[in-house]
């Protein structure tokens, strides 16, 4: 028997631009976890962060920091 959990959609789930590039920020958390940190290329390639955060405001956080420190080219890659 395969039961389906439910996803929770953080508020904080938004896209972000820079230098003409996209990516989505995807912030999202099942019954039975944390609050996951998953970015999205326009190539729907992602970078998903192993650790889940203890609340969404974090999440949202870190993924800022990270794009502005490590820059959005290092969030995309090509398409498959």
């Amino acid at each position: 028997m395969n039961e389906e959990q439910q996803v929770t959609q953080s508020k904080h789930t938004q896209q972000y631009s820079n230098d003409g590039k996209n990516v989505e920020i995807d912030i999202y958390r099942t019954e039975d976890s944390g609050w996951i940190l998953e970015i999205v290329d326009e190539n729907n390639n992602s970078t998903l962060w192993e650790d889940a955060f203890e609340n969404e405001d974090d999440a949202l956080a870190e993924a800022l920091d990270a794009l502005k420190e490590e820059g959005i080219d290092n969030f995309i890659q090509p398409a498959e």
